[in-house]
């Protein structure tokens, strides 16, 4: 029973599991703002595009 004990205090008071998961936290939400950038420019690219395309006759 004792070695449970121990065991489960070592297991709350170890912190690495933590921490690598907020960096896969941190590490999400920077890939969710390039992609939102990356669709912004693009939905902007592709606007401009399309208006230098209807000023070309056909």
């Amino acid at each position: 029973m004792r070695a449970a004990r121990e065991l489960f205090q070592t297991f709350l008071g170890n912190e690495n599991g933590a921490t690598a998961i907020e960096y896969a936290l941190i590490a999400g939400m920077i890939c969710l703002a390039i992609v939102g950038g990356a669709t912004a420019v693009g939905t902007t690219t592709n606007d401009s595009f399309t208006k230098a395309a209807d000023g070309f006759p056909d």
